[in-house]
């Protein structure tokens, strides 16, 4: 065996190992939420859920909260990804591609704003949510969110929109396209993956965000699926914890994402391949 195929073979064996670290708390919930309450309690360990059954779902589906906290949820998310990649797509054509005064502060304002910590802000969005009357309010959550993810997201689309040469728009219009529909035909099909990695993270960001929402939503009736989380392990703490609900109330949180980036890996994977042929 050469040196080099020794080298591949051990960074082959090292990544088995992180994955194995990666992958092990995930399958440890997921084998979890098949198991009964007796199961889970022995001091034998099961790695496997033979003979387990779907119960423990069907017990957290039937939770009054639970389909509320997902709904909920579900359209702060949506209205959040949606004005905050319109807004940022918007603002890095602007720092990209135009020249305008204020330009490099408005650039480092938006790294400057990336180093406030969030817990130091809950006291002034409490204070406004409260003077406007959204506290508890959909539209009041989704506009925190869209204002705390707008700013990464604008840095991280204006890589994309500056890796696009403007002299591909300057040819499309030479050919006779207005500067609309170069844009549309050739320079936005180009950062679709840029669009598809930013709604990516101001997914990940709304969906397992707590702080803001239990500072905000108060009302039980508009809990967010993280806060619904905690007020079920909460409940269950007052009496033996049901440990196989509570994992699977944990796997049924993380199903939306898992679904998520299903969709959209094919479409990130269409829009690299798309965004590398520009003859």
């Amino acid at each position: 065996m050469t040196p080099q195929t020794l080298k591949k073979a051990l960074l082959s064996v090292l990544a088995l190992i992180v994955a194995a670290l990666w992958a092990g708390p995930v399958y440890w919930m997921l084998n979890s939420a098949f198991l009964d309450k007796i199961t889970l309690s022995s001091t034998t360990p099961q790695f496997t859920p033979l003979g387990g059954s779907g119960d423990n779902f069907v017990a957290v589906i039937k939770d009054s909260g639970f389909l509320r906290a997902l709904g909920v949820s579900l359209t702060v998310t949506v209205i959040t990804v949606i004005v905050a990649i319109a807004v940022a797509f918007l603002g890095a054509l602007a720092i990209s591609r135009f020249t305008f005064r204020g330009r490099r502060s408005f650039v480092i304002a938006l790294l400057l704003i990336q180093m406030l910590p969030a817990e130091g802000l809950f006291i002034a969005q409490y204070k406004m949510m409260s003077s406007l009357n959204m506290l508890n309010n959909v539209l009041g959550l989704s506009a925190l969110y869209a204002a705390a993810v707008i700013p990464f997201t604008i840095w991280m689309l204006r890589g994309f929109v500056a890796g696009v040469p403007p002299e591909l728009e300057e040819a499309a219009m030479v050919d006779g396209l207005s500067r609309t529909q170069a844009f549309l035909r050739i320079t936005f099909p180009l950062l679709a993956p840029g669009l598809v990695a930013s709604g990516v993270y101001a997914f990940l960001q709304c969906w397992n965000e707590f702080t803001v929402a239990l500072v905000t939503m108060t009302e039980e009736q508009r809990r967010t699926l993280p806060l619904w989380l905690r007020g079920f392990i909460q409940a269950s703490a007052n009496r033996e914890i049901d440990w196989g609900q509570v994992m699977a109330a944990s796997t049924l949180v993380a199903v939306p994402v898992i679904i998520f980036f299903m969709l959209v890996q094919s479409r990130m994977s269409s829009g690299l391949v798309g965004g590398a042929v520009k003859g």
